[in-house]
């Protein structure tokens, strides 16, 4: 396939390597030094997009593929808010998205093994539950998408947990401790503590190669589709 990759940081040359070394092939990387001149023409000579930018350019870059008709496989997260307005602009031009939290299969896994162990929890109030994420310091938005799903998750699953927050440590808040610190790829902990034992699940990432495997897994699967896709269409 031809690639082009919106956003160029560490995450995008990681998706070059692996992109490269399965065979595709990169033909327009955008950075900040050309992120405004992108044009549909250059947009349309690609097969996928891969979009790994920021939470305050990644509505844009979707939209341009979406016009582009360039399907797009977008690993930015903080931009959730703008979902339903994006899906509908995806659904009125026919258009390609495949969209996640995290792309890491492993990941993906822990969603499942979060979800089980939340529905199992919701039966003994005894056990109070909370989260921590740390991640690097360059991640821009907090918390993370990853951090949200699992949250979320939680919260559809325990009766007693109404909402989640980076802040408050109400009876019915699900609280989230985030952290930023040097170089971490990624580590979730889920801990469910009574006044017995604790029981906590974690994912710790070692390296951004499983996000961007996933992601050009997903520019692959997306190839030559139509419709709204996730990990959960992969997995």
């Amino acid at each position: 396939m031809k690639i082009a990759l919106l956003g160029y940081g560490k995450m995008g040359k990681e998706i070059e390597q692996i992109a490269v070394n399965r065979g595709h092939e990169i033909i327009l990387k955008v950075g900040k030094s050309n992120a405004d001149t992108i044009s549909p023409e250059e947009l349309r000579k690609a097969d996928v997009a891969i979009e790994f930018s920021t939470p305050h350019t990644v509505v844009k870059n979707i939209e341009r593929c979406l016009d582009s008709g360039t399907p797009v496989v977008v690993g930015t997260t903080g931009w959730y808010e703008q979902f339903d307005a994006v899906k509908k602009n995806c659904m009125a031009k026919n258009g390609s998205l495949f969209y996640a939290t995290n792309f890491s299969l492993g990941v993906n896994l822990f969603f499942k093994v979060n979800a089980y162990l939340a529905g199992l929890i919701n039966k003994y109030p005894e056990y109070e539950v909370s989260m921590e994420e740390i991640h690097h310091i360059h991640k821009l938005d907090k918390p993370s998408g990853t951090a949200i799903t699992l949250a979320e998750q939680v919260i559809k699953h325990i009766d007693r947990k109404i909402q989640w927050s980076i802040e408050d440590h109400k009876p019915e808040t699900l609280f989230i401790k985030d952290v930023r610190e040097g170089e971490v790829p990624g580590t979730h902990i889920i801990k469910y503590s009574s006044d017995v034992d604790d029981i906590e699940i974690m994912h710790k990432a070692h390296n951004r190669k499983g996000f961007a495997l996933g992601a050009v897994v997903a520019a692959e699967f997306i190839y030559n589709k139509k419709g709204i896709f996730t990990m959960q269409d992969i997995i």
